[in-house]
């Protein structure tokens, strides 16, 4: 059934996220859990909602259950359409070949009959690895407005850190004329998010071209925007000043969350006129002990709460006994903590019991290091892990 559309979403959801070591070992980067009861997709999905656009193929690709599980026919974001909505779209065998993902723009590439049955006039290409609230269509807007044919949106960062990015060199009516991808010696600090709003015809020309160079590592910074800039092709940055962090590290996963913490957090989940909308689980109220402390944290659905959290963020289901410490830690569902246990500067996945006695991190750590511990693991009574 035809079905047009203006622009459509496609999500790059199928990372290994190695750089999360233990978090990611079983789950997709994307359904690992932020802020007490969210996980990172969740972000982009909201994003698109609140833009407008109401149609997304996501694709997956390693370790993909619990990402599918999660996201199921995507009703919690009101993706449940009849004509669009939410697609998961895993590597799949063709008659003449079969392959996984290799790159960025191979993933898009590969599915380019569902970009074509939806004949949108442009196709906007998101990453699931990223914390950020931001309406896609002034993005759209921007772009139409520039007549590109590519738009890059962008984010100014430490200059110190702007090799670890993909940086933009622009004219001062916002063109590009310069993409380089992690330079040594940036020549600014105007790094790519990750997100690129696409004509859609010029989107499938080039991903064609790219597929055919058997020398393309098929990645859209390394090859496809290069390509666009030696065709002399309209391409325009587009400057975001909101929130935006790259949750690839287990460093930046704990800052994230930490960001969340205080008066006035420097990403406010409070907002009504711009959710984050999740899976709701539908667990039990909070349980706060008479002998409970709690400071400056946030406590979800189903928590036990006997013992003393400061500075923290402790998911659905967590149990507190009296006498555990918790300071500067992020805890994810159905943790136990044990009586006169101690969790400083760590991130503790899932189903992890700490067992009385037990410290996790210390309690003159930092940032630098964050101790991780496993889904469903047993830190024994009395044990240290630094």
């Amino acid at each position: 059934m035809y079905c047009k559309k203006k622009c459509i979403a496609m999500l790059l959801a199928g990372g290994q996220g190695s750089r999360l070591y233990a978090l990611t070992e079983r789950t997709a980067k994307p359904a690992v859990g932020f802020g007490e009861k969210y996980k990172i997709i969740d972000f982009p999905l909201s994003n698109c909602v609140h833009s407008g656009i109401d149609t997304v193929g996501v694709l997956t690709q390693y370790q993909p259950l619990a990402l599918n599980e999660y996201i199921g026919n995507g009703a919690p974001w009101d993706l449940d359409r009849v004509r669009g909505g939410l697609s998961v779209l895993p590597p799949y065998q063709g008659k003449k070949h079969s392959d996984w993902y290799k790159g960025t723009a191979n993933a898009i590439y590969q599915n380019i009959d569902f970009i074509k049955q939806y004949d949108s006039d442009y196709v906007i290409i998101l990453s699931g690895d990223h914390i950020y609230k931001m309406d896609y269509a002034e993005m759209l807007a921007y772009h139409e407005q520039k007549q590109a044919v590519c738009t890059v949106a962008t984010i100014e960062v430490p200059i110190e850190e702007a090799s670890r990015f993909g940086i933009c060199n622009t004219r001062p009516d916002g063109s590009i004329y310069e993409f380089e991808e992690k330079p040594k010696e940036p020549k600014n600090n105007q790094a790519s998010m990750g997100i690129y709003i696409f004509n859609t015809d010029v989107l499938i020309r080039y991903l064609e071209a790219d597929e055919a160079d058997e020398n393309s590592s098929n990645d859209f910074g390394k090859n496809v925007i290069p390509a666009l800039l030696d065709a002399k092709e309209r391409l325009f940055a587009y400057s975001f000043s909101g929130y935006w962090k790259d949750v690839g590290t287990i460093a930046s996963l704990w800052e994230a969350n930490m960001d969340l913490l205080g008066e006035s957090p420097a990403l406010d989940l409070n907002d009504y006129s711009f959710r984050i909308f999740s899976r709701n689980f539908a667990r039990p109220p909070q349980s706060i002990g008479p002998k409970a402390v709690l400071k400056n944290s946030l406590i979800s659905e189903g928590c036990h709460i006997n013992g003393t959290v400061e500075n923290s963020i402790l998911s659905g289901g967590v149990v507190v006994e009296e006498g555990a410490v918790i300071r500067d830690a992020v805890i994810m569902e159905d943790v136990h903590v044990g009586k006169n246990a101690r969790i400083s500067y760590a991130i503790v996945d899932g189903e992890a019991v700490i067992e009385e006695g037990a410290t996790v991190g210390s309690m003159r750590g930092s940032k630098s290091k964050i101790v991780v511990i496993p889904k469903g693991e047993i830190v024994k009574k009395g044990e240290k892990v630094k």
